[in-house]
């Protein structure tokens, strides 16, 4: 796919990464020589010098017989006025904006073809304060990802002595709760002095102290999995009230709005070091959210503010080090668990296994929704696991026996790599391609299903995938492309 990239900023340059890597030719646009430099120097990919809002740049980039457009420019107006051009002039096919303002989305009349003409908006902060709420939600899942329209999830965990789930094989587990639909489809264990290591999944495999296990489970059973995977049965869940969030920013402001619609069920404070941000934050915010001016680093402020008592510690400022330095003063003071959010890919490798429960790049939480549209075939979610380097796909399976390779055959007939993972099955839900279809369809309760190998893929199955490595994407899109040649 030959894709434009306009903007070479910490998101674009993340997409950038992600993109190339899976043999798509990418083209990025920037005003900024010497960051296109490096990003030539580092990646596989074309570098265009200029304003990505006039036609002769975008001439210059390859617009004529480009199939996509991400424009994640700083500036609002910037993309949406590279993606109408994009469309008047170019008619490139799929255009995608980074949009901050939450005014323009749901408006169709704004976004829509007689409007800036972008297909999907995306929102970094958004998608993070999304999934930030997840983890509070889920206090003891180190990930959350969701499919099927939230009907099942993929969630990782670290598993610790005493619980239920380690020590005894998959298959056992499976024997104690077959009733329960969920499937551990990877785990990655810890080793001295070498990188977490992926460890296949089967009916022999046991859960170590440690490893973190990656989960695909419908959604009512989550918090059941992963208690059984962090606690021993006798003791009680620790729900998420008292929270802390270093970092008065864009993305703090959205957390903390969020979580005052619940009143009454968290007590939140946000540290701040500027005054002029703290009136601001104090004038948008609910009069229970405490908001302080301070050093987000000072031992001083962070132990009167009772930090031993605080249940999850949010460093959310713009600076990694920052955020980094923060997270491991709160953890040593005695908050209960603690996040960083964290730019720098490098800083987020050196930072996971260690005192920082979770180590959480901006890019990463919104990079499935644009993988969703780069991907081939009928895929409905795609999410960016371990850095990057991993990867859940959920994709439909459409047409018959006659033309497609999946449709009508056994899990264990699938010409599958050797480490891709059918996860779980989701079955009878509305099929948006065929609308009387839809109508019957939505009769009947969609139904989460764990695959055995006699289990028959039947078409509009959405089937959740996971794949230790990307690289092995191609091959599981291939395997479900329709062709009406295929007998």
């Amino acid at each position: 796919m030959k894709i434009i990239i306009l903007g070479a900023g910490r998101v674009g340059q993340s997409v950038a990464d992600s993109l190339v890597s899976e043999r798509n030719d990418i083209t990025v646009i920037d005003t900024d020589a010497a960051r296109l430099r490096d990003l030539e120097s580092r990646f596989d990919l074309r570098g265009v010098v200029g304003n990505g809002i006039e036609p002769a740049v975008l001439a210059e980039a390859g617009a004529e017989d480009t199939d996509l457009l991400i424009a994640c420019a700083a500036q609002d107006e910037t993309n949406l006025v590279c993606c109408k051009i994009a469309q008047l002039l170019f008619n490139i096919p799929k255009r995608i904006a980074r949009v901050r303002s939450s005014g323009f989305q749901g408006d169709d009349r704004l976004v829509g073809p007689e409007g800036f003409a972008v297909d999907r908006i995306i929102c970094p902060e958004e998608s993070l304060t999304r999934y930030i709420g997840k983890l509070i939600d889920y206090p003891e899942a180190m990930q959350v990802r969701e499919f099927a329209g939230g009907r099942a999830c993929l969630v990782s965990g670290r598993a610790r002595p005493g619980a239920p789930m380690v020590g005894p094989t998959i298959g056992e587990l499976r024997e104690r709760a077959p009733e329960m639909a969920m499937r551990m489809v990877a785990i990655y264990r810890r080793f001295a002095d070498e990188p977490d290591r992926f460890i296949a999944c089967d009916g022999a495999t046991r859960i170590e102290p440690g490893d973190e296990v990656f989960v695909l489970a419908a959604h009512e059973h989550i918090a059941q999995v992963l208690a059984a995977l962090h606690r021993p049965a006798s003791l009680q869940a620790q729900p998420v009230r008292r929270i802390m969030i270093a970092g008065g920013g864009g993305v703090g402001l959205r957390l903390a709005r969020q979580l005052a619609q619940t009143p009454g069920r968290f007590h939140t404070k946000i540290i701040e070091g500027d005054a002029e941000r703290c009136v601001a934050l104090a004038s948008a915010l609910p009069s229970d959210v405490l908001v302080l001016q301070g050093d987000t680093t000072d031992e001083d402020l962070l132990g009167d503010e009772g930090i031993e008592e605080v249940d999850l510690f949010l460093a959310l400022t713009d600076d990694d080090e920052d955020n980094i330095m923060s997270c491991l003063l709160a953890k040593r003071m005695g908050a209960s668990r603690v996040l960083a959010l964290i730019n720098r890919r490098s800083y987020a490798d050196l930072m996971h296994g260690t005192q920082i429960d979770i180590a959480l790049s901006p890019a990463q939480a919104m990079l499935g929704e644009l993988l969703a549209y780069v991907r081939q075939g009928d895929v409905q979610a795609v999410h960016s696991l371990r850095r990057g380097v991993a990867e859940a796909l959920e994709i439909v399976a459409r047409g018959d026996r006659k033309s497609s390779r999946v449709v009508g055959r056994k899990v264990s007939d699938l010409q599958l790599p050797r480490d891709v993972h059918i996860g779980l099955i989701v079955r009878g839900l509305p099929d948006a391609s065929d609308p009387t279809g839809a109508a019957a369809a939505s009769l009947r309760e969609p139904e989460v299903i764990i695959p055995r190998s006699a289990t028959v893929i039947e078409s509009n199955d959405h089937v959740v995938f996971f794949l230790p490595n990307k690289r092995l994407v191609r091959d599981v899109e291939k395997l479900f492309r329709v062709s009406a040649t295929f007998f």
